[in-house]
């Protein structure tokens, strides 16, 4: 079992009851348990125009392979009604695997450590709150840098009802 942390993010139909509904679903994966759920964070879109998005992480143990983890993903994605219309156009579920145990994975469908994961507030005070404090990403670097160098702006952190 690895452990793997998936960015969630929605900003259509409800979005806080599409990332529970979400968390729901990943603990129903097979070969697959689920170790955590941050907070919510409310972000602006990076695109103008659209509504703010919602995001959290959930942390799973899984032996499930990348790419199979990732057709899950979209199984998930596609059975809450996300549609592709534009590149990071509006939705009501993104799933990304921020992180695969200690792998780095380049394939042409799926990269890890997530690409813009040091760019991404909504993502890195999630992930902090999982994670152990000394984490370090299979590329060396550390969440704690990461964090240091992307300070928390933009960002509201939702109170759990």
């Amino acid at each position: 079992m690895e452990r793997i942390y998936i960015g969630m993010g929605s900003n259509l139909c409800a979005p806080a009851e599409q990332l529970h509904s979400a968390v729901q679903a990943l603990a129903q994966l097979p070969r697959t348990s689920l170790a955590g759920m941050s907070s919510l964070y409310q972000s602006d879109s990076l695109l103008p125009g659209q509504p703010r998005y919602t995001n959290a992480v959930a942390a799973l143990d899984t032996d499930l392979a990348p790419l199979a983890l990732l057709d899950a993903l979209q199984a998930i994605e596609n059975s809450q009604g996300r549609e592709r219309l534009e590149r990071w156009g509006p939705r009501t579920l993104d799933l990304d695997i921020l992180l695969f145990g200690d792998r780095l994975i380049d394939e042409p469908r799926l990269k890890v450590p997530h690409y813009q994961l040091q760019e991404r507030a909504f993502v890195l005070y999630p992930l902090a709150e999982l994670a152990p404090a000394d984490l370090h990403l299979a590329d060396g670097r550390s969440l704690r840098d990461l964090l240091k160098a992307c300070p928390f702006v933009g960002l509201e952190r939702l109170l759990q009802p």
